[in-house]
């Protein structure tokens, strides 16, 4: 008999079912197959709600290879910190491609935080020099965490300098990550303190301008930036995206929405063949990754449905496996 209930997935059901180094080969996946165009992504619409300074984002897609068609709703509140919300509202709907029974409906800020955490653990894995040692984290908010685990979980990290703009939330982090993963954090007190012989730097802000200065990026860096996801906003400065080789999720993506570049071309600093391949490419050895141990690696994702989609049927088949979340019949009555 066809099931027709729904499992409802809760964030401590996702993170019970999912490691982070899973997530990872994941997001590998899902991001070689958009690359090879083997996953259905159409753009993502985005609505504005300007008189509550929020944004939503409509993410539809379909995976053959699964069978799972999906749609992802995130909604991007800035004030939402201050009123001791998340900054992210977010559901995923999963559904059977075979004749669209709803299967799933999962919490989707932290399948979005996991995932893009993931990413840039992957791209951490395949473009920073490996011997790298010393992470600098821009940032103490719910997206960190992740970034710091992804980056633990493919670096042998010796040292974490954390800066974020609330000290106080830098210090309440640094203690119960350090506790969490036995590793060392200090709170830097600016951004180039953060910054003094990083090998890796991962940027997860809210910031609408740049967080660190471009003279004290040192050659050999690896950075992922995250935070900024509007053409009119970036994290890291033109000089640095400009000398540094650049990779990104989604080449159509990151051309109409990652103000990381998008700010430098319209400075006349490059063009589009600046971007020298999508992260997928390098995961499928079809395109090199980092080339030298002098040059700086930069990594843009401003999120694709791919990883969504990938990573909620993952989720959710592990969750079916062990029993876990709510189960209900939309059609009982």
């Amino acid at each position: 008999m066809v099931e027709r209930k729904v499992r409802l997935l809760s964030s401590a059901d996702i993170l019970q079912v999912c490691s982070m180094k899973e997530a990872i080969e994941a997001v590998r996946r899902a991001f070689i197959l958009a690359s090879e165009g083997k996953v259905e992504v159409p753009t993502r619409t985005r609505l504005d709600v300007p008189e509550a300074r929020g944004t939503s984002l409509i993410m539809p897609s379909y995976l053959p290879e699964a069978g799972k068609l999906g749609v992802k709703i995130i909604n991007l509140y800035e004030d939402n910190p201050a009123k001791g919300l998340p900054f992210s509202q977010a559901l995923m709907l999963v559904f059977e491609a075979s004749d669209g029974r709803p299967s799933g409906i999962l919490e989707a800020g932290t399948l979005t935080a996991l995932r893009t955490g993931a990413a840039c653990g992957l791209a951490t894995e395949l473009l920073s020099r490996p011997e790298s040692q010393r992470l600098a984290l821009f940032g103490a908010g719910f997206q960190a965490r992740f970034q710091l685990e992804a980056v633990v979980a493919v670096r042998k990290i010796e040292e974490v300098r954390v800066f974020d703009q609330d000290k106080e939330r830098a210090e309440v982090f640094a203690r119960k990550m350090s506790e969490r993963l036995s590793i060392r954090l200090k709170v830097a007190g600016s951004a180039q303190e953060a910054l003094e012989n990083a090998d890796i730097v991962s940027t997860a802000t809210t910031s609408k301008t740049p967080v660190f200065d471009d003279k004290d990026i040192k050659p050999g860096v690896h950075i992922n930036a995250i935070g900024s996801y509007k053409p009119e906003e970036r994290e890291v400065p033109s000089l640095t995206v400009a000398r540094a080789r650049v990779f990104v999720d989604s080449r159509d993506m990151a051309l109409e929405e990652a103000g990381d570049l998008i700010i430098p071309m319209k400075e006349g600093l490059f063009g589009p063949e600046h971007i020298e391949a999508e992260i997928g490419e390098v995961a499928s050895r079809k395109k090199s990754g980092r080339l030298s141990a002098e040059e700086i690696t930069f990594f843009k994702t401003v999120g694709i449905a791919a990883q969504d989609i990938v990573l909620a049927s993952i989720v959710l088949q592990k969750a079916i496996e062990k029993g876990l979340g709510y189960l209900f019949d939309f059609y009982e009555g």
